[in-house]
């Protein structure tokens, strides 16, 4: 089986290599030059635990290729599928130009019969979009191929993207008849030998899902966000309300950490995206615009704790920050809460250092020299009035609190994550701020 994955950025590049990994044979497609070259010799794009050994494994095999020319590769594909970004417009509504260019491509392309499969994450009825365009490059050719379109959105986590897609909670796909289908199912046969659950469904209700599944994703965020900030000002601590709570199997204890707010590529854009939907349909979806709003103060929060701790004074402050991408294990920093924090501080007079893993190049891409990088945790301490935790590596969980104390210039923490413990904290003699939690 052939199959085509065009956009090597990171659903199209995991998509691909995961394919080849179980004996498909794929060519991965993208416009940008350099990145093709880079990822022929071995050069990832993106950071993603074991995404590099897999991808060199397969290119070596042959099961896996790159390429710029779509219409050379789609020979003999029995299906395409389409993985480029999808960015937010100003409105929030996702710009589909790169998702239908590829579309239009493919019907001046295609020599016979295959499946389009939308793997970007887009907007409900953009399948039928899509079906368009290729078809109306078809009549320009005057062509009678025949060609079926599937929705079939991914659920990937950044850090654990090779494992979520080898071992899948579920596989949705949308499709319009049986011949997608059987299509579908001898691409994904694999996972169903291993039981993973393939789920078909009509196209616009796997395009619901993946936006449905993100949003109820950032609710459950948002809400303990809202109820951490009402346990400080009435004395509870999130912590214990989350056991509280978690404990209840209909509520689960996933996702339901409080801290300084989600961000990343797929939260922020999708619930955007579907806010928009709703307003392009008359309906107002009045939750998903609380956790919206919810989210956007969170960001905020760590900066009015320092700055409130320092009495409204942060001029010629110091501020050592440990972590930059917005979660662990990736290096992406897209809507990024370290970013807000980093900003406000600036605005503020303070001056800011930090460390993180492997995310400092793609921080210093965005933002430049506005703050000093270091190469090691313990540097960015040294001298700083305070230091944040914005992003939780576990390099970052057990730190050597002799070491931190004598280089610090006041022992003041804030926990962006709640992940260090406000008694132990208090028995080194610092003084810690969390997120909706005592101080011991």
């Amino acid at each position: 089986m052939k199959i085509a994955v065009v956009g090597t950025g990171y659903v199209g590049l995991v998509t691909g290599t995961c394919f080849a990994e179980t004996g498909v044979d794929v060519v991965c497609i993208d416009i940008d030059k350099q990145k093709i070259e880079n990822l022929k010799n071995g050069i990832i794009p993106i950071w993603e635990p074991g995404l590099e050994p897999m991808v060199n494994r397969n290119y070596e095999k042959g099961r896996l290729k790159f390429s710029t020319n779509l219409k050379e590769e789609i020979q003999d594909c029995d299906a395409v599928f389409i993985a480029v970004g999808t960015p937010p417009d100003e409105d929030g509504s996702a710009d589909l130009k790169y998702v239908l260019a590829v579309a239009r491509e493919i019907g001046q392309s295609m020599t016979g019969y295959l499946v389009a499969i939308t793997k970007s994450t887009v907007p409900i009825s953009t399948s039928v979009k899509v079906k368009n365009a290729i078809q109306e490059e078809l009549d320009k050719r005057k062509s009678d191929l025949e060609f079926d379109v599937a929705s079939n959105p991914e659920f990937l986590k950044e850090g654990s993207a090779v494992d979520d897609f080898l071992r899948p909670d579920r596989i949705v796909v949308g499709i319009e008849n049986e011949r997608a289908e059987k299509t579908m199912k001898r691409l994904y046969k694999p996972f169903v030998l291993n039981n993973h659950p393939l789920i078909f469904m009509d196209i616009p209700s796997a395009e619901m899902t993946k936006y449905a599944a993100n949003s109820m994703l950032a609710t459950k965020i948002s809400f303990m966000n809202d109820i951490a900030n009402l346990c400080e000002i009435v004395g509870a601590d999130i912590t214990m309300v989350r056991k509280g709570i978690g404990s209840d199997p209909r509520i689960g204890n996933k996702f339901i950490y409080a801290g300084a707010g989600y961000g990343g590529s797929c939260f922020p854009k999708d619930v955007k995206a579907l806010i928009r939907t709703g307003k392009d349909y008359g309906y107002k979806l009045r939750i998903l615009q609380s956790v919206e709003d919810v989210n956007d103060y969170q960001k905020e929060v760590l900066f009015h704790k320092i700055n409130k701790h320092f009495n409204g004074d942060l001029k010629g402050r110091k501020i050592a920050l440990w972590g930059l991408s917005f979660k662990p294990n990736t290096d992406d920093m897209r809507e990024a809460p370290s970013l807000v924090l980093i900003e406000k501080l600036i605005d503020a007079g303070a001056t800011v250092k930090a460390y993180d893993p492997v995310s400092m190049e793609e921080t210093k891409r965005r933002i430049g020299d506005k703050i000093e990088y270091v190469s090691e945790m313990y540097e960015a301490a040294v001298d700083a009035d305070a230091l944040a935790l914005v992003t939780e590596w576990s390099e970052f969980r057990i730190p050597n609190y002799k070491v931190l104390s004598k280089l610090l210039v006041n022992k003041v923490v804030f926990d962006g994550r709640n992940i260090y413990d406000p008694i132990e904290m208090k028995e080194n003699n610092f003084i810690y701020y969390g997120i909706g939690r005592k101080m011991a």
